[in-house]
């Protein structure tokens, strides 16, 4: 399924990141969401590759990257720590400088990476996400309700894991196959990969470090940030699903503008899994904005 992709995993801060490179051109980072892998990507990279040197990569405790143990105050897994694993993937690929497209969790991780490293991340795109602080803090009834996972999987260790393990198919189904477009837009294959990774030993954990972290330590990086008065000073599209949540309950482009004031972006015709879902929408609107 990604023909003229190479695997490119490297070690970095002793944390193996899987990911593979394909195409010519500027750099082009893409990081994925929860539950899944860098296969989200599969039917945009062919076109992304024919303008951009192309890595699509695995998130700490996602797919086939290295899966640490959690900590107490949750850094292991914070968006800073994640991001960094990214940068310094680029880094050892010959990558200094690069655009990044991030979809759900792997926005989130974009969006830190822009903040913390601006001499890194040239261009941001962001998929279907409002700012993680302004999600929490304007928490409504029909937001809980659809984003039900956000509330279950900051459980102390090990309920949310266990239940997880239990059984990783119904897992699946109940988070990517609940939404607007349920299993639709997931090829048997892309499915399988899915499943295949989640049901690896420590995904169940490294998932639920992300969101622990998501409401405690990166929470604490991002009143920080904004106390501060630090801003995204790169290109910034933030993009999502005209029939998913992030429309229904949340303004997205005047969240994100307390980070980056000069954002831009729109809703697309589709629901959460923007790459799967609507991929010729997708490649319309972020390819002008790349190249730009």
């Amino acid at each position: 399924m990604l023909e003229g992709f190479n695997d490119v995993s490297s070690t970095v801060d002793g944390i193996r990141i899987r990911a593979v490179k394909g195409g010519q051109g500027p750099a082009l980072l893409l990081l994925h969401g929860h539950p899944q892998t860098l296969m989200i990507w599969h039917k945009v990279l062919p076109q992304l590759a024919r303008h951009f040197t192309v890595v699509a990569s695995d998130l700490r405790g996602y797919g086939d990257s290295d899966k640490p143990e959690g900590d107490a105050g949750h850094a292991n897994y914070s968006k800073r720590r994640m991001a960094l694993d990214q940068v310094g993937l680029m880094r050892a690929l010959g990558h200094p400088e690069f655009a990044v497209i991030g979809h759900d969790r792997g926005g989130r991780v974009a969006a830190r990476m822009a903040l913390d490293h601006p001499a890194a991340v040239r261009r941001l795109v962001t998929l279907d996400v409002a700012p993680t602080l302004a999600m929490y803090e304007n928490t409504t009834f029909d937001f809980a309700k659809a984003y039900w996972h956000w509330f279950m999987l900051v459980r102390p260790a090990p309920f949310p894991e266990t239940l997880i393990r239990c059984d990783p198919d119904l897992y699946l189904k109940q988070t990517i196959g609940a939404r607007s477009a349920g299993l639709a837009p997931f090829t048997p294959q892309a499915y399988a990969e899915y499943l295949r990774c989640l049901s690896l030993p420590g995904t169940a954990h490294g998932i639920c470090e992300d969101y622990r972290a998501g409401i405690t330590i990166d929470l604490e990086h991002d009143r920080a940030s904004l106390a501060a008065g630090e801003k995204i000073a790169c290109p910034f599209l933030a993009l999502w699903g005209r029939d998913g949540v992030i429309e229904k309950c949340f303004d997205p482009l005047a969240e994100w503008q307390a980070y980056a004031p000069q954002v831009t972006g729109e809703a697309l015709p589709c629901g959460h899994y923007i790459p799967e879902e609507a991929p010729q929408a997708l490649l319309e609107r972020v390819l002008p904005f790349l190249a730009a």
